[in-house]
């Protein structure tokens, strides 16, 4: 698989594999079992898949309510440890969300939750460093630059290797940019053939040398049919090159510019095989334009 870069000459650079995977999806409530998961990850290493992204408020909010924090991360420590393969994976995690009863998701964006959920992240993933850790969400609660300036704090502490953002906007990019220099590494937004107003933050993070990383990058269509019926030009490009229309989707969305990762969630090996195949798919020039129209 291709590669692109994450870091700079500060914090490090590191080459990741140009498709991640998302794991909000990953839980053992019945419906996925382990083996299923650890063979998801099996195919996600072999397809060349480094980047796995995960979040302390991930985990099955309807069944564990409050104690869905942190059940995602104690998830898949575990499943990188039986398999051996902590060294081959840049594991990233998030922190600004909490779960509460019921399923839902609450802001915390103070110095003092920040602080609190890094050492608590650490704990739950085994590592001494974390090595990117991202702001959820921006808490309305918060000024926006108390919770940056904890950020850094956070990173200047050494607990965290390298720091990013996520749904953050333009304006919240280059005021984190200004606060945290170079210890702000990447930016993670929805972006998808359904979502498409993150433009102007790609373009920033391009700007900036920031890595660009598309959440639920097939806007929540995770089969072929629903995406084609969506997206017809997807559909029609997807036919011309005798490939999913996810994984032309995901090969429109490395073309935004070269600083874009997505990673798209997955729970099963066949689903992250696909999608790291879009990683070597080409798109001409006017498969783009038809895709940018639609």
């Amino acid at each position: 698989m291709q590669t692109r870069s994450l870091g700079n000459d500060t914090v490090g650079r590191h080459e990741v594999g140009a498709i991640g995977l998302g794991l909000m999806t990953f839980d053992q409530t019945g419906a996925q079992p382990r083996e299923q998961l650890l063979d998801t990850v099996r195919a996600a290493l072999d397809a060349g898949v480094t980047l796995f992204d995960t979040a302390d408020a991930y985990g099955p909010g309807d069944e564990l309510g409050e104690r869905a924090q942190g059940a995602n991360e104690t998830l898949v420590a575990g499943l990188l440890d039986e398999l051996g393969v902590r060294d081959r994976v840049l594991l990233a995690t998030k922190a600004g969300h909490v779960r509460t009863d019921g399923g839902g998701w609450a802001l915390a964006g103070s110095p003092e939750h920040l602080h609190a959920a890094v050492d608590a992240s650490l704990r739950r993933l085994d590592v001494e460093q974390i090595a990117l850790w991202q702001h959820h969400r921006p808490d309305p609660a918060v000024d926006y630059a108390v919770t940056l300036g904890a950020l850094k704090e956070v990173y200047e502490s050494g607990r965290v290797a390298m720091v990013g953002l996520s749904n953050a906007d333009p304006q919240q990019i280059r005021q984190a940019h200004e606060i945290l220099g170079d210890a702000l590494v990447s930016v993670q937004n929805q972006f998808s053939p359904a979502f498409r107003s993150s433009r102007p933050e790609i373009e920033v993070c391009d700007e900036l040398g920031l890595a660009f990383l598309p959440w639920s990058p097939l806007g929540g269509l995770t089969d072929a049919k629903g995406l084609a019926e969506a997206h017809p030009a997807f559909a029609e490009v997807a036919g011309e090159l005798g490939v999913s229309a996810q994984q032309v989707a995901l090969a429109w969305e490395l073309a935004q510019a070269p600083v874009v990762v997505p990673i798209p969630g997955a729970k099963r090996p066949q689903s992250i095989a696909d999608s790291a195949a879009a990683a070597d798919l080409r798109l001409g020039d006017d498969q783009l334009a038809r895709l940018d129209r639609g």
